[in-house]
């Protein structure tokens, strides 16, 4: 598939800000979070800020922008639709939470309710994105169940780290929370690295040979192109990457998104307060840039079935 970088801008953003939402509410209705009211305020703040721009990202993909609101309507039948319900919907308690937190006492319990409220829908929210791309039979790459579970740790995963970059800037404590981004980051890459055996040591059960009906695993050759030029079907969905190329890119992507940024947050636990809030801040553009590279090849490794139609032997 070809990497839209709106659409990867989107996911990459807004899963971070659910992720760092939902770690908020939980904080606020489990209490594990110190009682300071500006660093929730400058959280939550940043937390929707992402969610906005990548949910307004997401529309410059569409052909008609002005009519996204459509999108809505279909939530019967249509995870992007349940998508754009839960995200509109969970704006209700998070902007509640947020407000509670900027003008009400800090033990008020709508704070810990709406808290609550904030993490259940993020996590429907970051569960119906995913299964946006898991739900598509077409493409092997998305049709399984890694798709879901790399989507929810991964914005739980740069929640703790945006969360525990909070933390060190407002001089709290972030021993415990550390340790959890940790585990997490390191649960993070177990998973997507079973996703990437998955789709290399799997493929799609449609094929050329499927097509017309010859025996599995026999070679069918295209004689002639379908088009003498170009066309939106070949731009969009037969797009393809080099072996090499993702070979190389996936261990870049997982020394940004995973390794390193372990790396500082372990150094956290073992330094003076300067170097804590230097290597906390510096694990937030480090793990950036590593999710864009991880999520580019989430799209670009992606072969949709329509590929055979062009000479592909497999999707």
């Amino acid at each position: 598939m070809n990497p839209a970088f709106s659409v990867i801008f989107f996911t990459t953003a807004s899963g971070a800000g659910y992720g760092l939402l939902g770690l908020l509410g939980a904080g606020s209705f489990f209490s594990f979070l110190p009682a300071d009211r500006t660093l929730m305020i400058a959280a939550s703040v940043t937390a929707l800020l992402l969610i906005t721009g990548g949910l307004l990202s997401s529309t410059f993909h569409l052909g008609h922008p002005e009519r996204a609101w459509r999108a809505v309507s279909q939530w019967r039948t249509s995870w992007l639709s349940r998508e754009g319900v839960s995200s509109l919907v969970t704006y209700i308690p998070a902007t509640l939470f947020t407000y509670t937190w900027v003008f009400c006492d800090i033990d008020n319990s709508m704070i810990r309710l709406s808290g609550l409220a904030t993490v259940v829908l993020a996590v429907i929210t970051v569960f119906t994105t995913a299964m946006i791309y898991a739900s598509l039979r077409s493409i092997h790459a998305w049709n399984n169940k890694w798709v879901p579970l790399n989507y929810l740790l991964l914005a739980l995963a740069t929640g703790l780290i945006l969360l525990n970059a909070f933390l060190a800037w407002f001089a709290a404590d972030t021993v415990g929370l550390t340790i959890v981004a940790i585990a997490v980051l390191g649960g993070s890459l177990v998973s997507k690295l079973l996703y990437w055996r998955f789709i290399d040591s799997s493929s799609s059960s449609s094929s050329n040979a499927s097509a017309i009906g010859t025996r599995p695993g026999s070679t069918v050759k295209l004689t002639q192109s379908p088009h003498s030029q170009a066309n939106y079907l070949q731009q969009e969905m037969v797009f393809v990457i080099a072996r090499k190329h993702a070979r190389k890119l996936r261990r870049i992507a997982t020394l940004m998104t995973f390794v390193i940024p372990s790396v500082l947050l372990a150094a956290t636990l073992f330094s003076n307060s300067k170097l804590n809030v230097a290597c906390a801040t510096l694990a937030v553009p480090v793990a950036t840039i590593g999710i864009l590279i991880e999520r580019w090849l989430f799209f670009a490794e992606a072969r949709h079935t329509v590929a055979l139609y062009y000479g592909a032997q497999s999707a």
